[in-house]
Parts: structure tokens; sequence; C-alpha cells
């Protein structure tokens, strides 16, 4: 994955049908923070029979995309393999309060170190996870099987994949008078 730095700027658009008569589309920073205050995102992936998969776990803003990792084989990671579109949503269980978030992207697996050492960071700062970036991913740095040199007969060596969702679309839903939808369109420039 490239390293880009920063987001592009979306393109705005408030949903009149299903916001209050006063409302305005939220500030993009406002939308922004609510994703980098958030602990838990919800991601939706498609299995390859079509059936869909929703799981909670965190998720990092950084750049302009939201990071998550994955271990190999959990169906998550099996049906990135499969379709790398998916969703990941935050927000409250409020119905009159606060701010819900849609992110629609393609996940895209993050190798660089440059990356993976402030995302791994980000991990332990926010969520005390005791994640280590190393070559592929991330390796926990607190499960002794891990530590283990598997030449040594210790325990095998699990990397989490690390996987970045730059937004194409993103949807707020700010709850509460006034009330409202809004859509962030994004468009890329270069690769």
């Amino acid at each position: 994955m490239n390293r880009k730095r920063g987001a592009d700027e979306p393109v705005t658009e408030l949903d009149p049908r299903f916001s209050s008569p006063d409302a305005t589309p939220p500030a993009w920073t406002d939308v922004v923070a609510a994703m980098q205050a958030a602990e838990i995102f919800w991601l939706s992936t498609v299995r390859r029979d079509g059936r869909p998969h929703v799981t909670p776990l965190p998720a990092m803003w950084l750049d302009g995309a939201l990071h998550f990792c994955t271990g190999q084989g959990e169906q998550k990671a099996n049906n990135l393999e499969h379709d790398e579109h998916c969703i990941l949503t935050t927000g409250t269980d409020r119905f009159r309060s606060g701010m819900d978030v849609v992110v629609e992207g393609r996940a895209e697996r993050v190798t660089d170190l440059s990356l993976l050492e402030p995302l791994a960071a980000m991990w332990r700062e926010k969520l005390d996870w005791q994640f280590e970036a190393v070559e592929g991913g991330f390796r926990d740095a607190s499960d002794p099987s891990d530590a283990s040199d598997p030449a040594d007969g210790g325990g095998e060596r699990r990397i989490a994949m690390v996987f970045a969702v730059r937004p194409d679309k993103v949807l707020a839903f700010s709850k509460g008078e006034p009330f409202s939808q809004t859509r962030y369109r994004f468009t890329r420039t270069g690769p």
C-alpha cells in the first residue's frame, strides 16, 4: 500500500429527505474526530457464498484511512481474500444524541513498516494492546508463544495482518435535533 499523507477533501452532500429542515452537514473534521475517538467499529464483509459477516473490532484512523487487523484464517481475512469491499461502522446506541459513521471502501493489506510502526503505537496508546510492527503485520508482544523461536520448539509465530480502508464514501448520521444524514464522497487522484 502506498502511504498517503492526509485525506482527500470529500464532496459533502446533505440528504434533505432524512435531515431536519434546519440541519447542516457536519464538518469533515468532526466526522474524522468521531472516528479517531471511537474504540470499536463493526466490520462488514461478504463470505464466498454471498452471506454477510459482521464482527466488532478496533480500528485506527491514520493518513486518510481506517486501519484494522485480523489473524490469518479468521473469517474476515478469508472474506477479504475473496472480496476486498467492506464497510466499517461506529457510533452510539442512542437515538437523540451522538453521531454514527459508516465508511465504505476496499481493504488493502498494509506491509510497509513505516506505516505499521505508528499504527502499532496507536494500538498501544489507545487500547494498551502490546503490538509490535514486524514484517507482514503485527505481533502481540505480550503473547509468550509469539516470543518463542519455533526452531527451538517454542510456539508458532503468529502475525496479525493489517488492512487499510481508504474511504470511497462515508455516511454521517447526526442524531438529536437537528437530525441529519450526510454523504462524503471521495475522488482520488493518482494511484
